[in-house]
This record gives C-alpha cells, structure tokens and sequence, in this order.
C-alpha cells in the first residue's frame, strides 16, 4: 500500500488548466440559480490572465449562456492506475427554459496509466423539454490490463492474479414520463471482453468460475427511474431513485442466459446551513438467475460512474450479489466556497462463492477536498484519500461528486 503521505506527495497536477466554453446565447437560460454565490477556479485563473477585468461581470454574462463545458487535462496518481495521464470533463444545460426540466449532463474523458491501461469512455444523461423523455447512453472502450482477487469478501491482496483484456460497453436506455418525477422504459445493454488471459502461478477462482478467452454479454432492460435532484452532477437536495432489470439472451448474441438487478438510490439533505449536504447512496447489484461471465460480475468501483467502494481498488471485490451503503457529510472551508471538504463512509459486502451467502461486511471511510472548478455547473474537482481494511488505502480523483 502506499503510504498517505506518499500518495499526498505522487498526486501533484502538472498542468491545471481549465477551458471553459460558452456556446448558443439565451438570456432566459440560466444555469443552476442558486449555485452564483461565490468563485470558482475558472475565475481565479481568468482573473490572473485578466486582472483589469471584473469577474462579476464575467459571471454574469457567462451564467446566460446555455451550454456550461468544464475540461480538465491533467496528471496524477490513483491506487487503480498508478501514475495516470488523463483529459476529462462534463457538459451540463437545459432543453427548456423553465424549472419542470431537469438539467442535461454529458461526461467523457480518456486515460492512459502507468500500468498500460487505456481507456475512452462517453456517459450522457439527456431530458427533453418539461421532462417528457429521459436518454441516457454509456459507451466505454478500454484496454485493461488488471489484478483480480477472486470471489466473496474473504480474498486477500495476496490473492492477486494479473490479467489482459480489452474491453468494449455499450447501453442505450430510453425512459417515458409516466407520472410527475416518475420514468418507465427500456434499453439496450453490451458488454464484450476479449483477448482475455491471466498471468497465474496457481489455481484462480477466475478458474473455477469457469475461465474463458472471450465474454460477450447482451440484452434488454427494464427501467424506472424517479429523480428530483436540483442538479445531476452536484446536488444538495432531492432522491434519485433507478432501477433496472437486465435481461442478457443468446438471442441477441450473448454467450449465455442470465438475469440481473441494479438498485440506486440517492438522497440529499441540507442540514445546518445552506452549504452544509449529508448524502446518502444505496447501490444493489444481485445477479438473479443464470450466471454472468467472470469480469461481467459485480465488483468493486464497476458501477456505471466507477465510484462504489472508496478505500479499495478497483474489482478488488467480486461476486455474483453486491449490496452497498455510503452517506457523506458536505461543507464549504472558505467563504468564497472556492475550497470545500468531505466526510466519508461506507461498506459492502459480496455473497460468497457458490454459497451465495452474505457473510462479511467490508467498511471504508476517508475525507477529501473540493475545489470549485465551475460554479455555474456547480462541478467540483473531488480529491479523496480512502481506507479500508487489511491495510488498504489510496487517492481517488473525479470531475464532480462521487455520487
């Protein structure tokens, strides 16, 4: 493991610049009302560049426009990439001009570590005007190589076996207003691995599962989804609530028949003060019938942000059934609201391999800083460090919250 003072040493940006873009003028656009309260790093940075301009009026103009992009190109250090290169950043405005739509978000970036991992990845979250239609997508192509552990919450680090994969997802989900703040629909999902091997000096339990060069994943899903946040990529007040029922079938191509089953829920309150948040996250993934491939299971920070389980690298957990809880206490360190922090916890736990039996609780807790990188998205730069167990721990980065 390495250590938090090394970590805090390693994650060091070595360029920090910010490219904010403004496109398609609308006065009766604005994005997210109450979040114009303070500054954020864009206007620090436009302020050094301009100091005879007034950032007031900057804000100003720029809170009309209706398109908000937030770009962050940069380097660092994670526990599941070692040293990274990476360019990441979200989209967030409005198909309409009222309250009664929600705010349309994409995110996208690529990366490339220092353990050869390559990877692209495009999510889009898109409401129609008034709500009447939900779109998301989730497309990612990755070449990752990767430790896996093997199965149920018993496995040691020591456990650890390299393999090789590429790795392609494709979901496409279509949701229909069905009652105020209440979705039905369907969608699409793929999941393909291929040229999968392991590097091993014993048996794995990749091998007992039943270990195969190539897994193709694919079918339909069910879904309700009800959300009344106040902002998709940083919200302080409202539920998210989705679900998702996913059926893979052989005939839309996938090696075999199995079910699964996603809960997400998400709820935020304002206590003590208007920039004071507690959030709190229940994530449910149970693999209902049939068995999916090995790398298709659930598994630690493989939900659809690569977020669950801070404290831990990523699958260093995996099992057929996941339940998962976190709550996280949000607050400002300086009046500007330019620099905030964070208190975190959580804990998962993985049915246990073929017994299908939920016998340990894994806990993980950490803090972490917030940097207000747009104040008219409301998008933060998080930067978390995080513990668990068996001496586990490690910095984890994200444009926007982790949840």
């Amino acid at each position: 493991m390495v250590s938090f003072f090394k970590s805090i040493a390693l994650v060091c940006f070595i360029f920090f610049t910010s490219i904010t873009c403004f496109s398609q003028k609308n006065s009766n656009d604005v994005i997210v009302k109450d979040s114009l309260d303070g500054t954020d790093f864009i206007e620090v940075l436009q302020h050094l560049l301009h100091p005879n301009k007034k950032i007031d009026s900057v804000a100003a103009e720029k809170s009309k426009r209706k398109y908000q992009f937030s770009i962050l190109p940069g380097v660092g250090y994670t526990l599941q990439s070692s040293f990274v290169a990476n360019v990441s950043g979200n989209v967030v405005y409005k198909n309409g001009s009222n309250d009664s739509t929600n705010f349309s978000t994409f995110i996208g970036g690529a990366s490339y570590t220092a353990k050869q991992q390559l990877l692209f990845y495009l999510q889009s979250n898109i409401w129609s005007k008034n709500n009447n239609w939900n779109f998301t997508s989730d497309v990612r192509l990755y070449k990752y190589p990767q430790n896996t552990y093997g199965l149920g919450g018993y496995t040691k680090e020591e456990d650890a076996s390299l393999i090789n994969y590429s790795f392609l997802r494709f979901y496409s989900t279509l949701l229909k207003k069905a009652a105020p703040h209440f979705y039905v629909g369907a969608g699409l999902m793929v999941d393909k691995h291929w040229h999968i091997t392991q590097e091993k000096i014993k048996q794995t339990d990749f091998d007992n599962y039943g270990f195969k060069s190539e897994s193709i994943s694919s079918g339909v899903s069910l879904n309700v989804l009800s959300d009344t946040r106040n902002n998709p990529i940083n919200a302080y007040k409202g539920y998210f609530a989705n679900a998702v029922v996913r059926f893979n079938t052989t005939i839309l191509g996938s090696n075999d028949n199995w079910t699964s089953l996603v809960l997400d829920l998400r709820k935020y309150y304002k206590i003590g003060g208007k920039n004071i948040v507690l959030s709190l996250w229940n994530y449910d993934w149970l693999t209902l019938n049939g068995n999916a491939p090995y790398l298709d299971l659930p598994s630690t920070a493989w939900d659809s942000y690569n977020n669950i389980g801070r404290g831990y690298t990523q699958s260093r957990f995996r099992s057929p059934d996941l339940l998962y809880i976190e709550s996280e206490l949000r607050f400002n360190l300086s009046k500007n609201q330019l620099f905030g922090a964070v208190l975190f916890a959580n804990a998962q736990s993985y049915s246990e391999f073929p017994s299908k039996k939920f016998e340990k609780i894994i806990p993980g807790f950490g803090t972490g800083l917030r940097l207000k990188f747009n104040k008219h998205s409301k998008t933060n730069l998080a930067l978390d460090y995080g513990l668990g167990i068996d001496g586990s721990g490690g910095i984890f980065v994200n444009l926007g919250e982790v949840f």
